[in-house]
């Protein structure tokens, strides 16, 4: 057994911070790699040495094995890690580093060919007995086959890539049409992404949850399995939240699924941690989907429920250790879930958004008055670019409790104090979830995304007791800002301005029905009593409210009736704009003269952009399906622009013709750059 000494990360981002932590708790000196995008990125501050690799493009860079193996060299690493992603599933560059005497930190090469590959690992799982979803495995040859195979299998089905993962080159198609498409863009972004655009097909499965099963195995024979996470809140195909354990399982399907996968690791002698992906029904039937013959995104989970440190046990594997335990040994203690933070837009249906991160402080890691526990894996800091060129992940926030209750309320307070700005992100859109009935019952499946919100995120419904709460903390953080400026300029002191204590607060409601307060604040600090009435036939409320806020800070953390109440605030003429749990709305503060004026005041009518396709997100135009005089029908794709290694088919909304087109294939475009303009259809 020979020690490693020191790791190069063939990798980027958050995975690569992830695995530098666990190397230098064990004595291990680490190398980043990087491209030019991303020369200033946190993996490469952290790493005690850091190597230049290429141009931004990853068929440049991150997965050019030579420049990889030199680095490699050059710095004396004597092992790498492959991360997830780029070439951690590649057999070829387990294969050269296996003759260049590197250590690969990762499962034999015999391994990844077996299971790493979709269509080979099926195969072999149905050799060995393990029930699979039905599908065709073998080649597609171009997209009408596709269209052939899917109708022998049945709509709907599932087009993926075999070397796929992570939701890249994944389509769902229900009928011909989307079968055409969808093949040709699981097609392009395998190429893209993982430089192999072999693709198979496979039933869909309606109502599905997914389950994974985490394997660990080492180079004696030795694999066990660490309970399951449960995947089910997707969209796209890529992983939103995930959890361990899962809501669903008992310990009798639990124990099943977990035999199934140890038994299918060892027929291939698994070497390292790995995952067996499953669907399962709501009779728990469960159906082989394929290995992940690497580290998960979602691995924080696991180590949170078993103590175990998945990136330690790799490192370990490969260097020739034994596992240190057995499944005997292994308990699944309290909850945890995972957050994925992406850099997105969700009310433009999740578009990815590029651009500086000017404010980026999550929630401090540590453990709670709960007792439950935060972490947050993260790759990037404030200041810090997000780019066009890789995938939109910001962080992952992990929380950990007693039960699963314990970890929700834990993660709704921690995505409550999450500050992130600059860009878009789907933190609304995690709260709603989290904040949803159905997820809080448990009731989930692959399909909740779509069926809860099928005309796209639009916000989460509105909690009214809530918003007389925002209402009346707005009122005091108003009142404050009024009195500190008065003092500032003195003229409290020379009677000059007088502060009133009763103030009309208009709270513009995203459900369009507005509703008018009137907040009277009394006391002069501490816990201030704000009486507020809205002129209705209901007695008016009456809050007893503490701040400890300045003017200019967003996160608002305050006390109403002594329970901690947290939400973001952004000062706007008059007042605030208001994010909390998913509900975004304005809240005016004003004396009540100038409430009376605001009544006469027009309202701001936005432009017409109907007749325009606007560029949803910076990208570039991958094709053009049109012509200038074409009649389109509402629905018609119109173009394909690719951001961040995904392809976004842009569709017609109405029935119209194509007056001008002002983009061509390989265009950058900048977000709301015209792309085409329509005359309206008869």
């Amino acid at each position: 057994m020979t020690k490693i000494k020191k790791i190069l990360i063939a990798n980027r981002g958050e995975i690569a911070c992830r695995v530098i932590k666990t190397a230098r708790k064990m004595g291990i000196k680490t190398v980043a790699v990087y491209s030019d995008a991303d020369k200033n990125a946190l993996h490469v501050g952290l790493a005690d040495e850091a190597v230049h690799i290429g141009p931004p493009a990853v068929n440049q860079s991150y997965l050019v094995m030579d420049k990889i193996i030199k680095a490699a060299k050059d710095t004396g690493a004597d092992a790498i890690h492959p991360g997830y992603g780029f070439l951690s599933e590649n057999p070829e560059f387990a294969k050269r580093l296996k003759k260049e005497k590197i250590a690969f930190i990762g499962p034999n090469p015999h391994a990844i060919v077996s299971m790493g590959d979709k269509i080979t690992s099926k195969k072999l799982a149905q050799d060995s007995g393990v029930s699979c979803v039905p599908g065709h495995m073998g080649l597609i040859d171009d997209a009408e086959h596709a269209v052939e195979i899917s109708n022998k299998v049945g709509y709907p089905v599932m087009i993926k890539a075999s070397a796929g993962g992570g939701g890249k080159g994944m389509r769902i198609a229900w009928n011909d049409e989307e079968a055409r498409e969808g093949f040709q863009s699981s097609k392009n972004e395998a190429k893209t992404s993982f430089g192999d655009d072999r693709i198979f097909i496979e039933k869909f499965i309606t109502q599905p949850r997914h389950i994974e099963i985490q394997v660990l195995g080492d180079k004696h024979g030795n694999c066990i399995y660490l309970g399951e996470r449960e995947c089910s809140i997707q969209r796209r195909q890529q992983k939103v939240i995930e959890e361990a354990p899962s809501p669903f399982l008992d310990e009798e399907t639990r124990a099943a699924m977990g035999a199934e996968s140890v038994a299918l690791a060892k027929a291939v002698d698994y070497d390292s941690a790995g995952t067996v992906e499953f669907i399962v029904d709501g009779d728990k039937n469960f159906y082989f989907l394929e290995m992940n013959t690497r580290l998960q995104v979602e691995h924080p989970v696991t180590e949170m429920i078993t103590g175990v440190d998945l990136v330690e046990q790799m490192i370990r594997s490969a260097q020739g250790e034994k596992l240190n335990m057995t499944q005997d040994d292994v308990t699944l203690t309290g909850w945890a879930l995972e957050s994925r933070i992406y850099a997105e837009d969700p009310y433009r249906n999740f578009l990815p958004s590029i651009g500086r991160l000017k404010r980026y402080r999550p929630p401090a890691e540590g453990t709670l008055e709960t007792g439950a526990i935060v972490r947050n894996d993260t790759g990037v800091f404030e200041g810090g670019e997000i780019s066009m060129f890789y995938d939109p992940m910001i962080a992952k926030l992990c929380t950990w409790g007693e039960d699963r209750g314990v970890a929700i309320a834990a993660m709704k307070e921690s995505l409550d104090n999450f500050e992130l700005d600059g860009i878009g992100h789907n933190i609304p859109f995690l709260q709603a979830v989290y904040d949803h009935d159905r997820f809080a019952r448990g009731d989930i499946t692959t399909a909740f995304i779509a069926e809860e919100y099928p005309e796209g995120f639009l916000g989460a419904p509105e909690n009214s007791g809530h918003t007389r709460k925002i209402a009346a903390v707005c009122t005091l953080m108003h009142d404050i800002k009024e009195h500190r400026a008065a003092q500032i300029s003195g003229s409290l002191q020379n009677h000059e301005r007088d502060v009133p204590d009763l103030w009309s607060v208009a709270v513009k409601s995203p459900t369009g029905e507005d509703r008018v307060y009137s907040a009277d604040v009394n006391g002069e600090t501490g816990v201030r009593t704000i009486v507020m009435n809205d002129d209705s036939d209901k007695a008016a409320l009456e809050l007893e409210v503490s701040l400890n806020w300045r003017p200019g800070e967003e996160i608002v953390r305050a006390y109403v009736d002594s329970r901690a109440f947290t939400f973001k605030a952004r000062a706007i003429p008059e007042g605030y704009r208001v994010w909390h749990r998913g509900v975004e709305f304005d809240i005016a503060v004003r004396n009540p003269r100038a409430a009376e004026l605001a009544l006469l005041m027009p309202l701001k009518i936005a432009p017409d952009t109907s007749n325009l396709l606007l560029c949803p997100m910076p990208g570039v135009v991958v094709s053009v399906l049109v012509a200038e005089g074409d009649t389109v029908e509402d629905g018609q794709a119109l173009a394909v622009v690719e951001a961040m290694k995904m392809e976004n088919t842009l569709r017609a909304e109405s029935k119209c013709v194509i007056k001008t087109i002002n983009a061509a294939a390989g265009d950058n475009l900048a977000v709301d750059e015209i792309i085409m303009e329509f005359e309206t259809g008869e």
